[in-house]
């Protein structure tokens, strides 16, 4: 590639932006977010990238040869429930399956627990006569009568998009194709009809429904955002490849996601990891967990030997079951936008956030009530002005009014144990988030480092060091759009499976070797449009095991070339014992579904070039107060970052200023910035 390259992905506050230029620079911007069409603000983001080259949009467009997007819009569909009318056909007597859900409840000891929204009202189920055998053999013949009137039904109901799941058809998919066509000659106006073979052709009936089901919701807008976005940057004269990031650390094309919508909830804190894997490489670190403090959550994620923890089961998103593999990122409403308000005489921060409009009280944008960022401001962390990158001046004033009015005054404190207690409250909320995430893997905090990005990573990361007891903080430089980063070092995933459904003793190997083929052509089909040279092609191959009796199966590789069974049961049998601490190695595991992973390896962007060493005395700007829980405000240095040199320890406390972010060191740490652009705390000695 000989043009720029864009990676764009869109946060609750700001859309972030990190652009590499022909000759490897990597360049970072940032624009705040349009929550009522996200094109809007990414068209504006890359209007400023081409002013930042001196070139207009056109000519920027122009000479881009890659664009890759990160969007919340099927997350934003899910919790703003905006989602299409959405309607459901399937098996007669399996109408509320949806309803029923495993049993799985978020609270057990809430009797009154409200259910999740509906993505289907229970009018809008429809059942259908048909039925299929466990073998996929034809039970009962699909009732044809019954499918029109069902379709006739739900346009009468105002449905928009319709979820298709019948009984065991991932076997046999003909009932539900079938269905399909009836619908389409009933109700030919539909936007979007999701088939659950398609969508998840494997067991189990409760996750297969409730993964269609989702899609079905989310796709219709999902497909007109991409549409919308499309037809801009065509507008704008842009001739290159658009894909799009997805849950799985992949990216694909947008005809690929469009119709398998329900792959992209979650993708942008995955390429958030993706992107911390690949700093934490270039600092000599493996084993970390990664923290995402943007302006709305907080995002944990744990990495292990440089790679990403991998979610294949067990994935609820917005209260709905998605069987889809995830990486395992966990977040929690804390960012700089949470909201601090005194509810019954006890502080609370989050979940609610003042998001990009109006946003915090200090941004002059309308905002009124106090948020993270406006106590961080009145503490002295984030300077007033030359704030994001220098296009805002933040209102101190406008901070300490909403501070004292919601906080202060109803607590009795002054206005500095005001803003430190809201620091406090969301440092303390966040280090339990990543206490949860870590004590379900078994992990103690203390042997890992933190990789802290997002916005506001590098500002508390100092104290949630503390919090955990973590001795080794990382925060690179592109820390404020890590996600961005993340999204132009992913490589194009296709992630494909097949259910076949015996004991591994009597499975036919040639029948298997012919599935893993016919999916491993799919997948070179879907990459086709990404015009891959065959050598950065990589195709791994799963088989889905458990014991007799589990829910849930495992992924165990299966090496190239001609299956075996027997090194396949004993390869799951190891990976049962390491992963969940014991194995039954007399028991034969039972096949569930063969899956197929094809990888299409992605350019990679060149390390971040050295910066030049030096005194650190020569990038110090000046000082202001700041305040660290002691008795009173510290006079603290602050350096400009884009200045500070490589290799040289820097006593806390300290304030580093890059373009969109304070690295924030306490007394009692040292910083050192590395020549790969990233900044290690570490007590000091």
């Amino acid at each position: 590639m000989s043009g720029y390259r864009v990676g764009i992905d869109v946060g609750g506050t700001f859309t972030d932006l990190i652009c590499i230029t022909p000759d490897g620079e990597l360049v970072l911007d940032k624009t705040p977010t349009t929550p009522d069409d996200q094109s809007r603000g990414v068209m504006a983001g890359l209007t400023q990238l081409g002013e930042r080259f001196g070139m207009s949009l056109a000519d920027f467009v122009a000479n881009l040869d890659l664009v890759v997007h990160g969007t919340t819009t099927a997350d934003n569909t899910m919790i703003e429930q905006t989602g299409a009318t959405t309607g459901l056909l399937t098996t007669e007597g399996h109408r509320d399956e949806i309803e029923l859900r495993r049993g799985h409840k978020e609270d057990i000891w809430d009797p009154a627990a409200p259910p999740p929204f509906e993505i289907a009202r229970r009018r809008a189920r429809i059942p259908i006569p048909e039925r299929l055998g466990p073998t996929g053999e034809v039970v009962l013949a699909l009732d044809e009568d019954a499918v029109r009137r069902g379709a006739q039904r739900l346009r009468k109901l105002g449905v928009t998009s319709v979820a298709i799941c019948f009984l065991y058809s991932y076997l046999n998919p003909d009932h539900e194709l079938r269905a399909r066509e009836l619908l389409l000659e009933e109700f030919p106006e539909v936007e979007h009809v999701s088939v659950s073979h398609e969508v998840l052709p494997k067991a189990s009936e409760f996750e297969r429904v409730s993964t269609t089901l989702v899609n079905a919701y989310v796709g219709p807008r999902l497909t007109r955002y991409l549409n919308r976005l499309a037809d801009a940057l065509r507008s704008a004269g842009y001739a290159g490849q658009l894909v799009i990031m997805q849950a799985t650390g992949g990216v694909m094309t947008p005809d690929y996601v469009a119709s398998r919508a329900v792959t992209l909830l979650g993708s942008g804190p995955a390429a958030g990891v993706l992107g911390a894997a690949r700093s934490a490489a270039t600092a000599g670190v493996t084993d970390f967990v990664s923290v995402d403090m943007g302006g709305t959550s907080y995002d944990v994620g744990l990495v292990r030997g440089g790679k990403p923890e991998i979610a294949t089961y067990w994935n609820w998103r917005h209260r709905y079951y998605v069987d889809v593999p995830m990486v395992d990122v966990h977040a929690v409403g804390a960012g700089g936008g949470s909201i601090a308000s005194v509810v019954a005489g006890a502080l609370q921060v989050g979940p609610r956030s003042a998001g990009a409009e109006p946003g915090p009280a200090c941004y002059g944008r309308g905002g009124t009530q106090p948020t993270v960022t406006d106590a961080d401001l009145v503490l002295g962390y984030l300077p007033a002005t030359g704030f994001a990158g220098g296009r805002m001046t933040l209102d101190v004033a406008a901070a300490t009014e909403a501070l004292r009015r919601d906080v202060a005054d109803p607590l009795g404190l002054s206005i500095p144990d005001a803003a430190w207690g809201v620091v406090r409250t969301v440092n303390a909320t966040m280090a339990d988030a990543v206490r949860r995430v870590l004590a379900t893997k078994g992990v103690d905090p203390r042997r890992l480092a933190l990789l802290a990005f997002g916005g506001n990573g590098g500002v508390h990361a100092w104290a949630q060091a503390f919090e955990l007891g973590i001795n080794h903080v990382v925060i690179p430089r592109m820390a404020p759009a890590f996600s961005a980063l993340g999204l132009l070092v992913a490589d194009y995933v296709v992630d494909l499976s097949r259910a076949y459904v015996t004991p591994l003793g009597d499975a036919d190997p040639l029948r298997m070797q012919r599935i893993f083929d016919e999916l491993a052509e799919e997948a070179a089909k879907d990459l086709a449009p990404a015009t891959l040279a065959a050598d950065r092609i990589r195709v791994e191959r799963y088989a889905g095991l458990c014991y007799p009796g589990q829910t849930f199966d495992m992924p165990v590789p299966v090496p190239p070339g001609a299956v075996e069974t027997g090194p396949i049961a004993e390869a799951f049998h190891d990976a049962h014992e390491a992963d969940r601490g014991f194995a039954f190695r007399s028991l034969a595991p039972e096949l569930r579904q063969l899956r197929v992973v094809t990888t299409g390896v992605s350019e990679q962007p060149a390390p971040a070039p050295a910066t030049p060493s030096g005194d650190s005395t020569a990038a110090q700007t000046g000082s202001r107060p700041a305040y660290f829980g002691e008795a009173e405000f510290v006079d603290t240095p602050c350096f400009d970052g884009t200045r500070f040199p490589v290799g040289q320890d820097v006593v806390g406390p300290a304030l580093i200023e890059e373009p969109f972010t304070v690295v924030v060191v306490a007394p009692g740490q040292t910083v050192r910035l590395d020549e790969h652009g990233n900044y290690h705390l570490r007590p000091a000695r």
